[in-house]
């Protein structure tokens, strides 16, 4: 079964569900993380998040004080929170639990995963990297859920193409050093730094393949 990778619609339905929220509390959670997403926080006035959600600005301060109190106690935590923890687990499921006859094999997959991820989630993904030197949160949340979920079952599948002799004995922490920053700036280039350039996404994808195992293959 195709997977929902929509972050956004997923973060709604858990707040709807667990936070009591009203349709009009929805709905300007919404347009804040389309309008930020597109204009940065600072550029983003709640008179404009009221006309995207259809509502009156009073409304927004009926609910929340101040803009930030909306991201900080909405937008973050229902990211951090609710969200990331929820596609962690569908990310390790879908790309480290499958058997693997190559380690290339496993690297297409991890790729393509990380690219329809992204193409599915822009919104979500720019206020990240926007936000991200400004919320110590965000950050703690990252970490923890990359140290928590992601990490070991790096760890599993590196040690695994080891054991079959297909990447070189260095130790896990280089190898994901390598192979992050490498897979993150094709994400990167591909949806948010050259998102109108003509892109060959298979022939991208094998290249990076090839210059990663260049550095870590056998």
């Amino acid at each position: 079964m195709e997977s929902d990778n929509s972050i956004l619609k997923h973060m709604l339905e858990s707040m709807e569900q667990s936070e009591n929220m009203t349709s009009k509390q929805l709905k300007i959670v919404e347009a804040a993380i389309e309008l930020i997403a597109e204009k940065g926080y600072h550029a983003t006035s709640t008179s404009e998040i009221a006309k995207r959600a259809g509502v009156a600005e009073g409304t927004i301060f009926r609910h929340y004080k101040t803009k930030k109190d909306l991201l900080v106690s909405i937008v973050i935590p229902g990211l951090t929170q609710i969200s990331a923890p929820y596609y962690a687990n569908q990310f390790v499921e879908e790309v480290f639990e499958p058997s693997y006859e190559r380690f290339e094999d496993m690297l297409y997959n991890f790729i393509k995963n990380r690219l329809a991820f992204a193409q599915a989630n822009l919104p979500i993904i720019k206020i990240l990297f926007q936000e991200l030197a400004f919320h110590p949160e965000i950050q703690t949340a990252i970490q923890t859920i990359f140290t928590q979920k992601i990490y070991p079952a790096i760890n599993r599948i590196l040690d695994y193409f080891k054991s079959k002799g297909q990447i070189q004995n260095i130790p896990n922490e280089s190898i994901v050093r390598m192979i992050i920053p490498t897979i993150l700036g094709l994400v990167l280039s591909r949806h948010l730094l050259q998102s109108s350039k003509d892109w060959d996404e298979e022939v991208e994808i094998k290249r990076t393949i090839s210059f990663i195992m260049k550095g870590i293959g056998k």
